[in-house]
C-alpha cells in the first residue's frame, strides 16, 4: 500500500474529531444560556430536538459533522481501493485537493455559513471526488492479475 494516499484520509478523518469536539462548547454553550422550559424534554434531547431552539450559530458545527458522515465515506473507500491498487501522483493530489476542499467547507459551514460559497465548495470537493472515483475504477479495470 501506498502511505502517501492514505495521509488525506488520516488528515480528513482528524479534521472530523476536531469538528466532533466543536460542537460541545457551540451547543452546551447555548444550552447553559437558554431557558431550559423550552426543552421538549427533561431527559434525553438529542441534537435535532435542538434545532429551531438554539440560534443557528450554535447547530452549525454539528451540521457539519453530519456533512463530514456522509460524502467523505466515499472519498475513504475510494482511497482504500487506490492504495490497494497503487496510487500515482496525480490520486495523492486530488486527494489532497479534496481534503483541503473538505476543511475549509468546514470552516465556512462553521464560521459563516452562506449558502453559494458552500454549495461552490461542496461542487469543487464532488469534482475533485469524481476524479478519485473514476482513476479507481480505472485501476481495477484495467489492472494485469498476472501480475500478481
Amino acid at each position: 500500500m501506498q502511505a502517501q494516499i492514505l495521509a488525506p484520509a488520516a488528515v480528513l478523518v482528524l479534521w472530523t474529531l476536531v469538528v466532533m469536539v466543536w460542537i460541545i462548547p457551540r451547543r452546551f454553550g447555548a444550552i447553559g444560556r437558554m431557558d431550559k422550559s423550552a426543552l421538549p424534554k427533561k431527559h434525553g434531547v438529542r441534537g435535532q430536538d435542538l434545532e429551531g431552539l438554539l440560534p443557528d450559530k450554535a447547530n452549525w458545527p454539528a451540521h457539519n459533522f453530519a456533512h463530514l458522515m456522509e460524502q467523505p465515506t466515499t472519498f475513504y473507500a475510494v482511497i482504500v481501493i487506490l492504495a490497494m491498487m497503487g496510487a500515482g501522483p496525480v490520486d495523492v493530489l486530488f486527494a489532497w485537493i479534496y481534503v483541503a476542499v473538505r476543511i475549509i467547507h468546514s470552516l465556512w459551514q462553521i464560521l459563516v455559513n452562506t449558502i453559494p460559497v458552500r454549495f461552490a465548495l461542496f461542487l469543487l470537493s464532488a469534482v475533485a471526488l469524481g476524479v478519485l472515483a473514476v482513476r479507481a475504477v480505472m485501476a481495477t479495470l484495467f489492472a494485469d492479475p498476472g501480475v500478481f
